[in-house]
């Protein structure tokens, strides 16, 4: 009994262990001299282990062209060659024939088809020497104006006052006001005169002709009003109403720098006009990942005209002081202090393409690399190519099948040899640049295009299986001509014995 009354005292002497407490941070030991408390703040406790603090990312990305999403069309950028500067061909206007331009792209290989063409490769040479007629320029620099420059610029400056005429309308939505379509209006009732005016400003030939093919592509350049919105591919169409008028001899070569320093200036203070006041929607904008919501042309002549600048690099445009006082003078520097203008927030943020650009250590390779990417991002997207316009003057080669009675499929062509497979049916006709087979119930789409001026129909998967079928049948033809051959030979030595036979047989 002690001894179990002992242990009972020994268990109550023995203290308890202390409860486990929460670590603390450490305090601050240095103290104030005058009034006691702490000379530091306390630091503060650490993030538990279920909620860490989040990861930082950068905002500025790699300089690179596209989203990380798409590296095949960033290195279709990188390996296109730097395009070339091209002399435009002139048309006899005694022998050309004019027709309505109309849209014939469908298809990413009708896009590939226009440009490996003459026309298309001749289309973005113009491009390029319009960017060269401006290198090392000014936009006040003096340059020749003939009279048809004058006359174009007289009336983009009508378009301009037509839209202090048309105030825009008080709506809640954000973008697309109703206005813009009674300017639109306006201007499609008075294009043809409007297109007269340039065309009879050179008072030597007779270029009346031309209206019907000149008068889609300016009605184009401005924007659609039936969606309200502008962008890349119809600022394209501007660059092909240009062309055309090169091709008809109106605009030479001595006048690409007055194109540039002030029919393009002009037109593009009419067409930010029109964006600020009518609240245009940007047409197939890339968001943050595009060069510009609008406009992809006033970039690579403004990187053209600062090339071998002495104080002025790409990394100038984060200067302000240099956006407010030379903005007026190039293209490149007005574009960037716009785009600031009108979106908020960091530059890297909204744009940080152009962020990018400007750690290029010079403005060739800016200009080269914006060439590049024009060809790839504009000239060879099918949203945007889906709308231009092909005509007598800026040609697509694809063939416009129409048939109205008993068409037959041609499969393919070898040296002028085709092949003919079912009836398409009668009465039905047939979308430009393609034909449908409806022969054995099924709908079989052929894309027709020119390969060396003589005309294929291709359907995809099937190209090779035609190729097959057009080799057989070229060695079926060309073993049924040896075999005519040898049995006409056969013939004539026929007719040569056979006299001799008969006479040796009457003995």
């Amino acid at each position: 009994m002690e001894s179990d009354h002992s242990l009972s005292l020994d268990a109550q002497k023995t203290p308890s262990p202390p409860p486990q407490q929460q670590p603390q941070a450490p305090r601050c030991t240095t103290t104030c001299h005058n009034c006691g408390g702490p000379a530091t703040p306390t630091p503060p406790p650490s993030f538990p282990s279920l909620s860490p603090p989040p990861s930082y990312i950068p905002i500025r990305y790699p300089a690179v062209n596209l989203p990380p999403s798409c590296p095949s069309q960033q290195q279709a950028i990188i390996l296109s060659p730097v395009p070339h500067a091209q002399k435009v061909p002139t048309i006899s206007l005694s022998t050309h024939h004019f027709q309505t331009p109309i849209k014939q792209i469908h298809s990413q290989s009708d896009i590939d088809r226009f440009q490996n063409s003459e026309s298309g490769s001749n289309f973005l040479g113009f491009i390029v020497a319009l960017s060269e007629s401006i290198r090392g320029r000014k936009i006040s620099d003096p340059c020749l104006q003939s009279q048809t420059l004058v006359s174009i610029v007289s009336v983009l400056k009508t378009l301009i006052q037509w839209v202090d005429e048309i105030p825009p309308v008080q709506q809640s939505a954000r973008y697309g006001n109703l206005s813009y379509r009674v300017w639109h209006e306006r201007l499609e009732e008075q294009s043809e005169a409007l297109m007269r005016k340039i065309l009879e400003s050179d008072g030597e030939c007779d270029y009346s002709p031309a209206i019907i093919e000149l008068v889609p592509y300016f009605m184009d350049c401005f924007g659609n009003a039936s969606r309200i919105d502008y962008g890349t591919g119809h600022e394209t169409n501007l660059g092909a109403w240009l062309y055309c008028l090169a091709r008809l001899g109106l605009l030479k070569e001595e006048d690409y720098q007055g194109v540039v320093s002030r029919v393009f200036v002009k037109y593009l203070e009419l067409m930010r006009k029109l964006q600020l006041v009518y609240c245009l929607e940007p047409a197939g904008s890339h968001g943050v990942w595009g060069l510009d919501d609008y406009h992809f042309l006033p970039f690579i002549f403004g990187s053209s005209q600062l090339i071998d600048h002495k104080y002025m690099k790409p990394k100038s445009i984060h200067n302000e002081d240099i956006l407010e006082n030379f903005s007026n003078e190039y293209m490149y520097l007005s574009c960037i202090q716009f785009v600031k203008k009108v979106k908020k927030g960091l530059f890297a943020e909204h744009s940080p393409l152009l962020d990018d650009i400007s750690g290029v250590p010079n403005w060739n390779k800016v200009n080269s690399g914006l060439l590049k990417m024009y060809r790839v991002e504009v000239l060879g997207k099918v949203p945007i190519m889906q709308h231009f316009l092909f005509g007598s003057l800026i040609k697509c080669y694809l063939i416009q099948c129409s048939f109205s009675c008993s068409a037959f499929m041609s499969l393919g062509v070898v040296s002028g040899i085709y092949l003919v497979a079912g009836n398409c049916g009668k009465g039905r006709r047939y979308s430009p640049g393609f034909l449908e087979d409806t022969s054995g119930g099924s709908r079989c789409r052929y894309s027709v295009t020119v390969v060396r001026d003589r005309p294929f129909i291709s359907n995809g998967h099937r190209d090779v299986g035609v190729m097959v079928w057009n080799a057989i049948f070229l060695l079926l033809l060309l073993t049924s001509f040896v075999l005519l051959c040898e049995l006409s030979l056969l013939f004539l030595a026929w007719d040569e014995t056979l006299p001799v036979f008969l006479h040796s047989s009457s003995f």
